[in-house]
């Protein structure tokens, strides 16, 4: 298997022989980690559970993480779904690698489509699975929105979402959604939808797929699923704790293929992860700090404010030299568009001529990147 390299690891070949200015602190912008402290809560809980070290964890979770699970699609989105309909996962980039391999093991010419600019593992699960992709790129003439190709989606066997979007940070609304899941009834492809980003929203929350499912009346989430993590939510990655949900009928053969790959998340990290799933106060504590960065960010900059994530896609003249400038000279690190896309089959790559900034730090740290980052455009 071929395995594109990580995108740090392009933009470290990319910087490795540039001295950068010393007057200024270092400020990397770069990866989607929230640089803040885990709440105390979950903290304590993961410390007061670590006696459960001596046990092996189930494959399928302790009941009270799942309990918790179920609470946060009940509240957060209104969809009560059954045991059966939901299978707790160790962080998500394992189910987007490992997911497409079970799904896509006996399928004739299997096919995967799946959004441009992407989160890389989408790409190693496409290779690993011997797949056909097709790209929906996502342009600033589209709005950064899949448009829809139903000859080309009549192919697929899998389709994946990113919604609210990394990098672009564009959001799709609830009918948008709900076409999807019609084209993925009419030509019975599983639609996934990366949700990863859902609680970071800035303003009114962002729907989710299995709203628009059972929106347009697909009540059972036939060829539905969505993943969701409380990585970004609770700032705690560490943990390990995701999800995957939707169609039964597909999870009940994914539970059993789980058992064999090994990844059940140990009894400590799932206490803490279930007290983070259930409490909803520090998550809006979180996306305060993220509004207010963003607004920072429209101040200086002038951008508008996205619906959701912690991500700028700012358009700039040569992404690359302007990466190695800005390092070079103000100390700041972002990401080249290109290395989070691929060029289509007509050789255009919707990353080019794009930077990806995250702003994950706090507020004044955000601020005085974004004046460097300003300065070295002008």
């Amino acid at each position: 298997m071929n395995f594109e390299p990580y995108p740090f690891e392009k933009l470290n070949n990319l910087l490795e022989n540039i001295t950068p200015n010393k007057n200024y602190e270092p400020s990397a912008l770069t990866i989607g980690e929230p640089q803040f402290e885990t709440p105390d809560f979950i903290q304590k809980a993961l410390c007061q559970n670590s006696s459960q070290l001596r046990k092996y964890p189930k494959t399928a979770g302790e009941e009270n993480l799942r309990a918790a699970q179920r609470k946060f699609v009940r509240t957060r989105f209104g969809v009560e779904l059954r045991d059966e309909q939901i299978i707790p996962t160790f962080g998500t980039r394992e189910v987007l690698f490992n997911f497409p391999q079970f799904f896509l093991f006996d399928k004739k010419a299997p096919t995967i489509a799946f959004t441009n600019p992407f989160y890389q593992i989408y790409e190693g699960a496409a290779i690993a699975s011997r797949a056909k992709t097709i790209y929906l790129n996502l342009t600033k003439e589209n709005n950064f929105k899949p448009e829809i190709d139903e000859e080309k989606l009549s192919a697929c066997h899998l389709v994946i979402l990113n919604f609210p979007n990394n990098p672009t940070a564009s959001s799709l609304s609830i009918e948008e959604l709900g076409e999807w899941v019609k084209l993925a009834l009419k030509h019975d492809f599983v639609l996934l939808n990366d949700e990863c980003y859902s609680e970071i929203y800035t303003d009114k929350p962002v729907p989710s797929l299995l709203e628009a499912s059972l929106y347009v009346g697909n009540k059972t989430f036939k060829n539905i699923l969505v993943i969701n993590s409380i990585s970004k939510r609770s700032s705690a990655p560490g943990l390990r704790s995701g999800i995957i949900a939707g169609d039964e009928n597909i999870l009940k053969e994914y539970i059993n293929y789980r058992t064999y790959i090994g990844c059940a998340s140990p009894l400590p990290l799932q206490s803490a992860a279930a007290v983070a799933w259930s409490d909803e106060e520090h998550v809006g504590i979180a996306r305060e700090i993220y509004k207010k960065n963003f607004e920072a960010a429209r101040d200086i900059l002038g951008v508008e404010i996205p619906e959701a994530t912690f991500y700028i896609w700012l358009r700039v003249p040569n992404a690359l030299e302007f990466t190695k400038k800005l390092y070079r000279d103000y100390n700041v690190k972002v990401l080249p568009g290109e290395y989070l896309a691929r060029a289509d089959e007509n050789g255009f790559n919707p990353g080019k001529d794009f930077i990806r900034i995250a702003l994950v730090e706090d507020t004044q740290k955000t601020k005085n990147a974004l004046k460097r980052i300003k300065e070295c455009l002008s």
